[in-house]
């Protein structure tokens, strides 16, 4: 047989036997990381320990130390709530049990299930992870198989599709529960530390409405117990952060069914912090030397096909017939930048060009996918697009990079880093895509980031570098994206006249400093839980005169601070002042400004926030001056009072 490389994870090669096992590749690493191997990673695919190995490939050894153990446990721990829905459920027909970030699921049929059912299956499902079941793979002819899941539309189909031409096929059994699998799992049940049962939902298999209904029953696990109670206990934190529940509470958008499901309508609160957030993003962009594009929603699908949109995206677009021509509303805003800059000729002096856009797009999602303002049908992205010479490229990467860094600190978030390489289906030559792909690794590597490679997940027309936002309960969110892009300079033939007078095609970067607009307004509703800083804060401030007498005043104050930009209201309802205080406290207005008679008399105002504390006899232009500051340097949290010496 001929020989292989395999890359491991520190870059350095081994040349091993075509044919060999990822086991055998950890024993020919070490006898140590043999034994202790659980499954590999090939190319970015986990995998099972006995999965061969005919190609060059990279490759990393799962070890019970390593990250993507938890994702083999919880593959496990998902056959494990199928056998228990078994157990409980003989008529229930099994369709599929991946593992997710959050933990796992398993669609089911033939068996109608709701919460109430969820105790009693994890009870069952409990009981097999304390027997400790051995789980065993064996393998089966395909022909036995197909004549095991006679009766069993689902498991047929992924034989006839997933796993055509294999023979034989893998099964994973624990004490005669056996299932169609092409693994990694665990040893045993007993592995599983924390089990539990969240929830079910409805969904269509293969995702698709028009194919039979299932009951999806969601599930988690961990190694230990303590681990489990640790999530839980953030989950429950999470419900009352949930941007849907926040949403209605504080009047910032809604979902109509009548509108149509996945298209959000933002009510004047919610539109107020889109406001901001664009405006914030306008200015970075002017800063930095973009100018500002418009275009349509919708374009004739000629432009689709030229871009590589419509052969690579077509079923995730909204087609429509216009005089007998075939129109998309746009799911992207690329193609239309790239129509911009090939209207007119352009010198090597006048590289970069950089465009920027608040662009609606549209993508066709699926219904049971639409969640909230997290996935939607019609978001907005602050789109930017720059049109560069090579020389210019790790320049102004590195300049989008630093901007969304800026972006991050001004709302306390965290992020993780990934570089995204090509996937299957992608369009372009190998050399431009190795091109690419080297030149976003040189500037994370010499700007000293830490990053993931996600292997085949990038753009189909390029690679690119992922941020994904670390709320405050330490749950990621998919947000700002840098892409470098080859290809569609090509197929829209676009250039420039180098200093040789000849013409030479520009790179296209494209960027969106927040993602989209719906994705970070919900990340921002949830890590601040509805109590946003001062800059973005529908309302900022509050005034709350104590009687009748003193609303003159407090209008003066107001309109004091309307003069200054500030989104400031009077509380003229007839409450007591603690009535008035609960109340701004409930809407999470970061400041209110109490004015009785005193106040009145002396022209102060007590000063509170929305941390219930107070600063009495402050003068309101020094209070102003502060707000001031507080606003345009983008503080994350009312401080004031952290300053007040009075």
């Amino acid at each position: 047989m001929s020989d292989v490389v395999v890359t491991l994870p520190d870059g350095s090669e081994l040349t091993v036997e075509s044919g060999s096992t990822v086991e055998d590749v950890a024993y020919a690493i070490g006898e140590g990381l043999g034994r202790d191997t659980v499954a590999g990673v090939l190319d970015g695919e986990l995998v099972e320990e006995v999965t061969p190995i005919t190609e060059d490939r990279r490759i990393e050894i799962v070890t019970e130390s390593s990250e993507e153990y938890l994702d083999v446990l919880r593959h496990s721990a998902a056959h494990v709530l199928a056998q228990a829905i078994v157990r409980l459920y003989p008529d229930a027909k099994l369709a599929i049990g991946p593992w997710t970030d959050e933990g796992f699921y398993y669609d089911v049929a033939g068996v109608e299930l709701d919460e109430g059912d969820l105790q009693e299956i994890e009870r069952e499902a409990r009981e097999i992870v304390a027997a400790d079941l051995p789980i065993e793979r064996r393998e089966r002819p395909r022909e036995e198989a197909l004549e095991v899941y006679a009766d069993n539309p689902f498991k047929r189909d992924i034989l006839e599709r997933e796993a055509a031409g294999e023979d034989p096929v893998s099964f994973y059994r624990q004490d005669g529960f056996a299932d169609l699998c092409r693994g990694p799992h665990v040893e045993s049940t007993g592995e599983i530390g924390g089990f539990a049962v969240l929830e079910t939902s409805a969904a269509y298999w293969r995702g698709e409405e028009g194919n039979e209904s299932l009951t999806r029953v969601y599930g988690t696990a961990f190694e230990s117990e303590d681990e489990l109670e640790e999530y839980l206990e953030r989950r429950e934190q999470a419900k009352e952060r949930d941007h849907r529940k926040l949403g209605r509470e504080m009047d910032l958008f809604s979902v109509s069914e009548t509108a149509g499901p996945g298209l959000p309508l933002y009510h004047p609160d919610g539109k107020r912090v889109l406001d901001e957030l664009s405006e914030y993003a306008r200015s970075l962009n002017l800063d930095a030397g973009y100018e500002p594009v418009e275009t349509p929603h919708l374009f004739r699908t000629e432009l689709w096909k030229q871009s590589g949109h419509y052969e690579n995206y077509v079923d995730d677009m909204f087609l429509l017939d216009v005089d007998d021509e075939e129109y998309g509303l746009k799911p992207m805003n690329c193609p239309g930048h790239a129509a911009i800059f090939e209207q007119r000729s352009w010198s090597y002096r006048d590289l970069p060009v950089r465009y920027f856009e608040d662009g609606k797009v549209y993508r066709k999602e699926q219904h049971g996918e639409l969640s909230g303002l997290s996935r939607t049908r019609s978001f907005t992205i602050d789109d930017g697009h720059l049109f560069v010479r090579p020389d210019q490229i790790a320049a102004e990467i590195k300049s989008v990079m630093e901007t969304v860094f800026e972006i991050m600190d001004a709302v306390d978030l965290d992020a993780e880093l990934v570089l995204a390489t090509r996937p299957e289906k992608s369009v372009g030559s190998d050399d431009l895509w190795e091109q690419a792909e080297a030149q976003l690794r040189t500037v994370l590597n010499d700007g000293g980031y830490e990053y993931d490679v996600e292997e085949g997940d990038g753009a189909f027309y390029g690679p690119k570098i992922d941020f994904a936002f670390e709320d405050a309960l330490g749950r990621v969110w998919d947000g700002p994206t840098v892409q470098l892009d080859f290809t569609m300079p090509e197929r829209f033939d676009l250039s420039y006249a180098g200093e040789d007078n000849e013409k030479h095609r520009p790179v296209m970067i494209h960027r969106a400093l927040y993602g989209s607009y719906e994705r970070f307004f919900m990340v921002l509703i949830e890590h601040f839980e509805g109590n946003f800083p001062l800059w973005l804060a529908p309302e900022q401030i509050r005034v709350l005169p104590v009687s009748d007498n003193n609303i003159g005043y407090a209008e003066g104050i107001r309109d004091d601070l309307d003069a200054d930009g500030f989104r400031a209201t009077v509380e003229e309802r007839s409450w007591t002042v603690g009535r008035k205080i609960r109340a701004g406290h409930d809407d999470r207005v970061p400041y209110m400004l109490i004015v009785g008679d005193t106040e009145t008399e002396a022209g102060t105002v007590s000063v509170r926030d929305r941390k219930e504390r107070e600063g009495d006899g402050v003068a309101p232009e020094d209070f102003r001056a502060h707000l001031l500051d507080e606003r345009d340097e983008k503080r994350t949290e009312p401080d004031f009072l952290d300053r007040f010496d009075g």
